[in-house]
C-alpha cells in the first residue's frame, strides 16, 4: 500500500524533543487509555541506494502518522513511503503459486507434483505432468505437507515501512521514527481492603496493558497517558499529539511509576524498561498505600427517580409513586498527601474487600468505577445497599392554589436501623416541582446541597428508628 507521508509538527516535537536519550538505539512506548499508542524507536540503518526498509513495525500502524528523522544527517528527507503488510501465510503462498509447480503429500502417503490450478479451503487442484491429468486433493485432515520452490515476490514475513530517502551521507545512519498504532490500551484497577472498623483501608492500584497492535516492544521506555484526548475519527486518520508541559513530579519509586502533569492530562512513566509482547496482557503496580482514612456513608434517597427538569410540575399525582426502601452504602476518600495518596488517579474499576475475623479470609463486598481524579479531590465508591437499614417515604399532604401560584407539600421519611450499633444516615430529598421553594417546617436540620436538593443528616440508635418530616412551599 502506498501512502503520502504526513510529518506532523506536533508529533515531531513529541517524538524528538520529549526524549533526550533518543541518540542511542532503543524503543519508547506511550500508551493512551483510548486503544492507541505512540511508538518512538531509534535504530541503526544502512542507507546506500536511497531505499530503506524499516521492519517490525506494528501491524495496526497508522502510516499517515509516521515521523522520520536521521540523527546522522538531519537534512535527509523521505520522498516516498510504502507500508507493506501482505504477510506470508499458507493460503497466500498457494494463491501466489497458481500456474506454478508445487508438491503435495497426503496423510495416506500419496505424493502429487504439478502446476497448481486452483485452491480453496476444501481442495487443491493440480495439473500433473505426462498423462496423469488433473488431481483434486481434498485438504481437511488429508494434506500433511506442501512444498514450494521459493517465496513468491510481494510476500513478506514482517510488516515493514519502505522509504525512498534523499541523503548526502549514504551509509550507516542512526534514525529515529515515531508513529501511532491502534490495538494497544491500558486500564487501571484498584483494590481497597477495609480495616475491621471500616475507618481505614489499604489501597493498591495496578495497570493492565493489553497489546494487540501486532508488534513486540522489547525493553521499552514505557509511559501511560491518562485523560480524554480528542482524536479525529476515521476516515480522517492523521492525528496530532499534544505538546508537553511539565510540572513538579509526584515522588515515585525508581522502579515504579512517576506521575506528572502532561498538557491537560497526566503522564505515568515507569522507572525501569519493560517488554510489552505481542498478544500479551501485562500488569504493573501503579500505587500502594496503607491505612488510608475512609469515611463510610449511608444515603437514603426515597425517590431516586425524581429530578427537577426545569419545568413546572404541579400535578397532584406527580411524584406519588411508591418509595424506594433501599439505603445506599458508599465510602469516601480524599485523594491527598495527608491521606497517604495525592497523585492523580486514572479512571478504572475499584474492588472493595474486608477480612472475615473468623478465619481472616478476604471477602469481596462490592465494586465501582472511579473517574480520572486529580489530587485533593474526593473519591466516592458505592458498594451496594445496606441489608439492616431500611427506609420508607410517604407524602402526607399536598395543597395547590393555582390562582395564588402557591403549592405546599409535606413528607414523612422513616429510617430504621436493625444493626447492633448506631449509624449515621443522610436522608436525601429532591425538590423537583419548581426552582423557587422554601422549607416552612422541618423536624430535623437540613443542608442545602444544590438548588433543588437538601440533605438531612440523622443518627439512628441501634434497633432504632428516626422519623424526618418537612413541608416545602413552592411559588411561581
Amino acid at each position: 500500500m502506498k501512502t503520502a507521508l504526513t510529518l506532523s509538527v506536533a508529533l515531531a516535537t513529541f517524538a524528538h524533543a520529549a526524549d533526550p536519550a533518543s541518540s542511542t538505539p532503543g524503543v519508547a512506548l506511550t500508551i493512551y487509555n483510548q486503544n492507541f499508542g505512540v511508538v518512538r524507536e531509534t535504530r541503526n540503518l544502512s542507507i546506500t541506494d536511497g531505499t530503506v526498509r524499516f521492519q517490525d513495525v506494528a501491524k495496526q500502524i497508522d502510516p499517515t502518522s509516521v515521523h522520520f528523522l536521521s540523527l546522522t544527517d538531519p537534512a535527509a528527507k523521505v520522498l516516498e513511503q510504502n507500508y507493506e503488510y501482505d504477510l506470508v501465510s499458507a493460503d497466500k503462498l498457494l494463491e501466489k503459486y497458481i500456474d506454478r509447480d508445487i508438491t503435495v503429500k497426503t496423510a495416506g502417503g500419496a505424493v502429487y507434483t504439478g502446476k497448481l490450478q486452483s485452491v480453496d479451503p476444501n481442495q487443491i487442484v493440480l495439473q500433473q505432468g505426462g498423462d496423469k491429468g488433473l488431481a483434486m486433493i481434498q485438504r481437511p485432515m488429508n494434506v500433511v505437507d506442501i512444498q514450494f520452490g521459493a517465496l513468491p515476490e510481494g510476500l513478506i514475513t514482517r510488516p515493514s515501512l519502505v522509504w525512498k530517502v534523499a541523503t548526502e551521507k549514504p551509509g550507516d545512519q542512526l534514525v529515529e521514527i515515531a508513529y501511532q498504532t491502534q490495538g494497544i490500551s491500558w486500564t487501571a484497577d484498584y483494590n481497597l481492603v477495609l480495616n475491621p472498623d471500616e475507618t481505614q483501608a489499604d489501597l493498591g492500584g495496578w495497570v493492565t496493558i493489553n497489546n494487540q497492535s501486532g508488534a513486540t516492544y522489547k525493553d521499552a521506555k514505557l509511559k501511560l497517558v491518562a485523560g480524554d484526548v480528542n482524536r479525529v475519527q476515521p476516515p480522517a486518520q492523521a492525528r496530532g499529539m499534544a505538546k508537553e508541559m511539565m510540572v513538579q513530579s509526584a515522588p515515585a519509586d525508581a522502579e515504579g511509576f512517576e506521575e506528572k502533569s502532561f498538557f491537560e492530562y497526566h503522564l505515568y512513566t515507569l522507572g525501569r524498561p519493560a517488554t510489552v509482547a505481542e498478544n500479551q496482557t501485562k500488569q504493573i503496580e501503579l500505587l500502594s498505600a496503607n491505612a488510608v482514612p475512609v469515611k463510610k456513608i449511608y444515603l437514603y434517597n426515597g425517590q431516586p427517580q425524581m429530578r427537577f427538569y426545569g419545568g413546572l410540575q404541579m400535578s397532584d399525582e406527580f411524584g406519588s409513586e411508591n418509595s424506594n426502601k433501599k439505603v445506599n452504602v458508599s465510602f469516601e476518600i480524599k485523594n491527598s498527601k495527608e491521606n497517604k495518596l495525592g497523585m492523580a488517579l486514572p479512571k478504572g474499576k475499584i474492588r472493595i474487600s474486608k477480612r472475615d475475623p473468623a478465619d481472616n479470609s478476604l471477602e469481596f463486598v462490592g465494586e465501582d468505577e472511579i473517574d480520572h481524579t486529580p489530587k485533593n479531590e474526593k473519591i466516592r465508591i458505592t458498594t451496594g445497599d445496606a441489608f439492616d437499614i431500611v427506609g420508607e417515604r410517604k407524602r402526607t399532604d399536598f395543597k395547590l392554589n393555582t390562582g395564588g401560584h402557591v403549592a405546599t407539600e409535606s413528607f414523612e421519611i422513616k429510617v430504621r436501623n436493625h444493626k447492633d450499633v448506631p449509624v449515621e444516615v443522610i436522608v436525601k430529598e429532591t425538590l423537583y416541582r419548581w426552582s423557587q421553594w422554601e422549607i416552612t417546617a422541618s423536624s430535623e436540620k437540613f443542608l442545602k446541597e444544590d438548588s433543588n436538593t437538601i440533605h438531612f443528616p440523622v443518627t439512628i440508635d441501634k434497633d432504632g428508628e428516626k422519623v424526618v418530616t418537612y413541608t416545602v412551599k413552592y411559588t411561581w
